[in-house]
Parts: structure tokens; C-alpha cells; sequence
């Protein structure tokens, strides 16, 4: 399992197929990711996926174990 502490700001975040769906704005509480709203796929709001969605850690890229339609239809806007 991955540690909160693996998390780092700025991360890339990618969906299971491979395609970017966010960039790490911080760690919200201990289980939970925010993810920045500046990012071209955040259309303009900041969204929150839980930790557990999170397969791996690799250098500065976030890798989750759902694909983008998972993960954009599970997000939550906040």
C-alpha cells in the first residue's frame, strides 16, 4: 500500500490506461488527494480522489488503478 508521504506536490497524476487526469495540489487529511484546478483536465475546480485509488508511486507520476472514465466519474469537486 501506498504512504501519504509517498504523495509529493506537483505530481502527475495518471489513470490506469495512461492518460493524465490531474497534478497534485496536497494531501487532504490522511487519506484523501486533492488534486490543483489549474490543471487542464480540472476545468477550473479543485477534485479529491481517495488514497486507495493510488496502485503506485513512480519518480513524480501518481499512478492509479482506475482508468480516466473511472476516475473522473468518481472524483469529487470541491
Amino acid at each position: 500500500m501506498v504512504s501519504k508521504n509517498d504523495i509529493k506536490e506537483h505530481a502527475s497524476v495518471i489513470a490506469s490506461c495512461g492518460s493524465h487526469v490531474g497534478t497534485v495540489d496536497h494531501m487532504e487529511g490522511e487519506d484523501s488527494i486533492k488534486l490543483t484546478r489549474s490543471d487542464a483536465e480540472a476545468n477550473g475546480q479543485h477534485h479529491v480522489i481517495p488514497l486507495s485509488w493510488v496502485e503506485k508511486v513512480e519518480g513524480n507520476n501518481v499512478i492509479l488503478n482506475k482508468d480516466k472514465s473511472e476516475v473522473q466519474q468518481g472524483w469529487k469537486a470541491v
